[in-house]
């Protein structure tokens, strides 16, 4: 039986007063995790509608059409590249040129890009430590690579779920080389900071004669909230990092940007990390191609996105659901957060029963449990979510909670 075919179940979880497959034997939680996925990818790649269809979730036919528009960003009849030249310079020119830098590096991922940069830093500065957020990407999900990896020290400078304010930054009890800031903070709600905020932060960083790195694997979208163009912001800090596959749906890598003598230094590491790949055209072709149809719609998705948000809110309050919230309010990205008082097997189970059996998806992203009978989930609004008004999501909204009380 198919993923996107089961059996209903009754009410003791039989389908057709059988046991079911994890009662006939025991099935591992990793196990259940993983069939969890399996079909909520499924459904989302049958679905009739969703908020976002991201590349990743597509097959490999899906994936390698992207290609089919490189004749428009760049010249095919041009040699491939060897080693980091040819398409590969040419986006990494396209991209210090929007973020106004002197130059800039194409990494195969930005964890090294990362690395590779506060590494940089810390010999130019003679100080290995980086002050960062407890939840920014390297302190959470990298495996002590600063430190395995780098010789890098990260201290924290703050675990609120939000941007380091610039007293704390002033305040840190411990002498730093470089501070990092993740912009947006993904995991406290992709939030950002004011304008304002981020400045007298910077300005705190430099009172202490450190160097500010950009984390902004998220930065293009950055700019409607800050009512800024890129490379206003990106001229804040000393080096910049930005992924071309989070938000423009290419096939991976990252570029590191920066001045001039930064970037060349960091070249030098890239090939001592291993970075400097024999060809790596369809990813930088998919990365131009993405800059040039993902980028300039980027500010839409944002609008739209807090349109989402406002609605689901009414439709949960308008559903009778006792508490739900959605972090930010307002948005500040096309990504946030929506939290619900379930357990997450319910609002899992929930959630891909309606992308089954009405092939709309509402929430298409994993939840994750933040404590007894409290779960969360992200909600990304792309291209496809442009599609659904103010009453589709609330619609969505209700059908979604009638499933919250079991199969129907």
């Amino acid at each position: 039986m198919s993923d996107t075919a089961e059996q209903t179940p009754d009410a003791h979880g039989r389908a057709d007063g059988k046991e079911n497959e994890e009662e006939r034997e025991p099935v591992s939680e990793a196990d259940r995790r993983t069939r969890r996925r399996q079909r909520r990818i499924a459904a989302l790649r049958v679905a009739e509608r969703a908020l976002a269809r991201l590349g990743v979730h597509g097959t490999l036919r899906d994936r390698l059409a992207l290609l089919d528009a490189a004749p428009e960003v760049y010249d095919l009849d041009e040699g491939s590249d060897m080693y980091g030249n040819g398409v590969v310079e040419a986006l990494e020119e396209k991209v210090a040129g929007l973020l106004g830098t002197e130059a800039a590096a194409f990494f195969p991922t930005g964890t090294m890009a990362q690395q590779v940069a506060l590494r940089c830093w810390a010999g130019r500065t003679g100080d290995t430590t980086v002050a960062l957020h407890g939840l920014a990407h390297p302190a959470v999900h990298e495996r002590d690579a600063f430190s395995q990896v780098s010789g890098l020290r990260p201290v924290r400078v703050t675990s609120e779920p939000r941007l380091p304010t610039a007293d704390e930054v002033r305040d840190l009890d411990e002498p730093f080389g470089t501070l990092m800031l993740e912009l947006p903070l993904r995991d406290a709600g992709f939030v950002l900071p004011s304008w304002e905020e981020l400045t007298e932060v910077v300005a705190a960083a430099r009172e202490r004669d450190a160097v500010v790195h950009f984390d902004g694997a998220r930065l293009w979208e950055s700019t409607v909230h800050f009512d800024r163009p890129l490379a206003e912001i990106a001229a804040l800090a000393d080096s910049v990092y930005v992924s071309f596959y989070k938000s423009l749906d290419g096939y991976g890598g990252a570029a590191l940007a920066g001045p001039r003598t930064l970037v060349e230094e960091a070249k030098a590491w890239r090939h001592r990390y291993g970075g400097t790949l024999f060809q790596q055209f369809p990813t930088a072709l998919a990365a131009l191609i993405g800059l040039e149809r993902e980028l300039p719609r980027l500010p839409e998705y944002v609008a739209h996105a807090r349109v989402v948000a406002e609605a689901l809110r009414e439709g949960f309050e308008a559903a009778g659901v006792p508490w739900a919230r959605v972090h930010p309010e307002v948005p500040h990205t096309h990504d946030f957060q929506v939290w619900l008082p379930y357990e997450v097997d319910v609002v899992s189970e929930a959630a891909i029963r309606q992308a089954e059996e009405t092939r709309t998806v509402l929430f298409g992203n994993p939840w994750e449990a933040r404590g007894p009978g409290l779960a969360c989930t992200e909600v990304y609004v792309r291209a496809a979510g442009l599609e659904w008004t103010r009453d589709d999501v609330r619609s969505a909204v209700a059908d979604f909670v009638s499933w919250l009380a079991g199969p129907r």
